[in-house]
């Protein structure tokens, strides 16, 4: 899998490559080459590569479960709100 995921990323980047090239030349087609690069990106490279890291479970320890942690959230949240309130006040 990792092997297949620096294949697709090396063809994404050649895509680009092109893609910068027919953007270069003024070629007609150039935006719509491009355009299916971004989606090749989107939609095939970035779901792979996201399963491939997150595959393991190595995702729970970015999960909020304690009550420690969200409590400490709840108080940046509200810090947060502070500051854009009194930023939009100053205005």
């Amino acid at each position: 899998m990792k092997t297949a995921l620096k294949i697709l990323f090396l063809v994404f980047l050649l895509w680009m490559v092109i893609a910068a090239y027919f953007l270069n030349i003024e070629h007609p087609k150039a935006e719509v080459i491009t355009g299916l690069g971004v989606l090749y990106m989107s939609f095939i490279l970035m779901p792979l590569f996201i399963y491939y890291r997150y595959r393991d479970g190595k995702y729970k320890k970015y999960i909020i479960n304690s009550d420690k942690d969200k409590k400490k959230l709840k108080s940046n949240l509200q810090l947060f709100y502070i500051l854009l309130n009194y930023l939009l006040i100053v205005k």
